[in-house]
């Protein structure tokens, strides 16, 4: 067998459970392997029940002796009590619409469980478990509790996939391991494990399942965690590699007075990290090598400018440009400001619209192929297999992170000659996770504003200040301004108590703004739809905009000088910020309202540094801090793969480690065959540049 082989080549899994794995991400052999415990349980120390104290976490094995079932609440909550004894003393068990389990609680089957004790609803009298973390009820053939204890792995599960369920198709493996029947093939070199102090392969994977100490674990973890980062950064300096030495550029000529021209006519002064950034640009575009550079800047710091410098650059050493947006809309604006700028100077720029009729599409497809058109912008569209280009020279990608990998490489392949590569994204990365991010990439980053850009006056206030809001909202309407409104959910969640753009939009329009032009805009909506809405909202037609966070990447709406935003405290700083970058765009002053309920210390401190910082990058650096990577690939470079053990706000030592070592490797071409094999089984689809080449 091998890791690739399918899930239901296990004994016990069946299409039905096989269905039900997919839903936790486990397709394969190997998915299990590498589904990590989230935490664990040392049940080797049961304690007696008669010795337990309220408020510690403990583990418990007994009979179940009485089980009762009551309903409660507006949505009838099903609440299921099991009483447990061990002979020392009676504790009960709370389930909260744990519906599976009515069959299972029988009076006399034996229980084991592990969570934090209390008194029972709140008095000095019983002691209750009701943050329970895991149990496993016992039939009378398996072993006793006693026999099972050790230090457990508690899995990410679900109704219908339970822990013990999970424990035993991880045992599994391990046994078809230890058989010969199942390979798990090293990928370091001996060399980089040795130097590292790293566990054998096989040896941590069965470590951090089923480990013998906590002391275990971490050096499983640090071995597993090594060996993930350094795999994506073998990947991405692989490459990098192949783009220097295999891939022959474009060597455009220094200077231009085409060029000239355009910095010359900008109807201001390039700020002094802008004039950096432009020469870090000419000096790659000028090699024979291809430029792959990201620009990173923040909202409104003159990224596109830098960009449109750049394509006319490559149209005066006789080549084409292309820029791909994520949306229609910011793709028309795009064009529009291009258009104003550049035909003066006799550049042809088309836009690439999914409106064009398709006699019109095919008029432009052929202009592109005859080399009749300079620039072309547009969204997905300009990767479909109908364009072709005369003579591609650079590819530009708007938000970068919206697009993978792949999508970038179908672009760039539309050119005769391999064509020169900017990417630019207005999502700050703390400097700590650009290498991880972006490792295939050179970086240049714009922090300064440029001068005139008025600053977004930020304020923090409870939900109890709404009615207040709203009329200050109502008042700069009446102004001729206009307004976003910003909601975390899209419908109404009885559960979540959040605020819903949907209830919001009723409530307004019902309300304080009846009789004001209010639109709505989510990501339930068709992307026409969505389209319109923002169409209508940048002519000044609707005057509000309640909206979910589609708005982060949007249209320029100089007009649109306020933003309230509802249950902030929901949002990653980031995210906030990039929202707020929606404003202050225009002549007007401009205000940030974040409706927020601060109930903890994190949010508190969360909501203070957005009232006091304006600098993107500092914000990302506190939302590292604060909130850790999370998914942080997901969200700045789509495509890239999310890490499973791997923790970058904790690891960067661990990262600048495995970087090196990997640089090493890549550059002694050393482990290569390994690692490719490895590449192709787990990250197959982020890294099919170099995996099918």
């Amino acid at each position: 067998m091998e890791l690739a082989d399918d899930i239901e080549s296990l004994k016990g899994v069946g299409p039905r459970k096989a269905q039900q794995l997919h839903g936790l991400g486990i397709f394969r052999l190997f998915d299990l392997l590498t589904h990590f415990p989230r935490a664990y349980e040392d049940q080797s120390r049961i304690t007696p029940i008669g010795r337990l104290q309220a408020g510690e976490d403990a583990v418990v094995a007994g009979v179940i002796t009485g089980v009762q079932e009551k309903r409660a609440g507006r949505r009838g909550m099903l609440i299921l009590t099991a009483l447990v004894s061990d002979g020392t003393g009676f504790l009960q068990l709370t389930w909260f619409n744990q519906k599976f389990l009515k069959q299972k609680l029988k009076t006399g089957r034996r229980i084991f469980a592990a969570g934090r004790t209390a008194y029972a609803y709140g008095g000095q009298g019983q002691l209750a478990m009701n943050r329970i973390s895991s149990f496993e009820i016992v039939d009378d053939d398996e072993a006793a509790p006693e026999e099972k204890c050790g230090i457990l792995p508690v899995y990410s599960a679900s109704e219908n996939i339970r822990q013990g369920f999970l424990r035993s198709l991880t045992r599994q493996l391990f046994d078809l391991a230890d058989e010969g029947r199942l390979e798990v093939p090293e990928i370091l070199p001996e060399k980089i494990s040795g130097r590292y102090g790293l566990l054998p392969r096989r040896q941590a994977l069965r470590s951090i399942h089923y480990p013998d100490s906590m002391q275990q674990v971490e050096k499983a973890r640090y071995s597993l965690a090594f060996e993930e980062l350094y795999l994506i950064q073998y990947g991405l300096l692989l490459l990098k590699k192949r783009t220097c030495e295999q891939q022959q550029g474009i060597c455009f000529a220094p200077g231009g007075r085409l060029t000239e021209q355009a910095v010359a006519g900008l109807p201001f002064q390039l700020t002094e990290d802008q004039q950096k950034v432009w020469q870090d640009i000419c000096r790659d575009m000028e090699r024979a090598v291809p430029m792959r550079r990201l620009v990173q800047g923040d909202v409104g710091s003159g990224k596109t400018v830098i960009a449109m410098l750049a394509l006319v650059k490559a149209v005066e050493g006789g080549f084409q440009g292309a820029l791909m947006a994520p949306t229609e809309i910011l793709a028309r604006q795009h064009f529009e400001n291009f258009c104003s700028f550049l035909e003066p100077l006799g550049l042809r720029v088309a836009l690439l619209s999914g409106k064009l009729a398709r006699g019109a599409k095919q008029e432009l497809y052929d202009r592109l192929a005859s080399h009749e058109i300079d620039i072309v912008i547009g969204t997905h569209a300009l990767i479909q297999q109908e364009v072709s280009f005369a003579n591609l020279g650079l590819v530009v990608t708007d938000e970068q992170h919206r697009f993978g990998i792949n999508q970038r490489a179908v672009l760039e392949r539309k050119g005769r000659l391999v064509p020169d590569v900017l990417v630019m994204t207005a999502t700050p990365i703390p400097r700590t996770l650009t290498l991880t991010v972006y490792g295939d990439l050179e970086v240049s980053t714009i922090r300064q504003l440029p001068p005139g850009r008025k600053p977004v006056r930020t304020f923090v206030r409870g939900r109890e200040r709404r009615e207040l809001i709203y009329k200050f909202v109502l008042e700069e309407i009446k102004k001729g301004r206009q307004a976003y409104v910003v909601c975390p959910l899209i419908e109404m969640n009885e559960d979540s108590g959040l605020t819903s753009a949907q209830e919001v939009y009723e409530e307004l329009t019902a309300g304080i703004f009846y009789g004001i032009p209010c639109g709505l805009v989510h990501g339930r909506l068709k992307q026409k739809e969505k389209e319109e809405m923002m169409q209508r909202f940048y002519e000044g037609k609707i005057k509000l905009l309640v909206a979910t966070t589609v708005i982060e990447v949007g249209v320029n709406v100089p007009n649109a000088s306020i933003m309230v935003v509802e249950n902030a405290q929901r949002f990653g700083l980031a995210q906030l910020h990039q929202l707020r970058g929606r404003i202050g765009r225009g002549e007007y002053a401009s205000y940030c309202i974040f409706v927020a309920e601060e109930r903890t210390e994190t949010a508190r401190q969360r909501m203070a540094v957005m009232e006091s910082t304006a600098d993107g990058f500092a914000l990302a650096e506190e939302d590292l801090k604060l909130r850790g990577p999370g998914q942080f690939f997901g969200s700045m470079q789509h495509g890239l793969p999310d890490l499973k053990i791997a923790d970058v706000g904790k690891d960067i030592e661990l990262l600048l480690k495995a970087r090196q070592a990997a640089a090493e490797a890549v550059a002694g071409g050393e482990g290569m065959a390994e690692v490719l094999a490895a590449l192709q089984l787990q990250y197959r689809e982020q890294f099919f540049n170099i995996t099918e080449n």
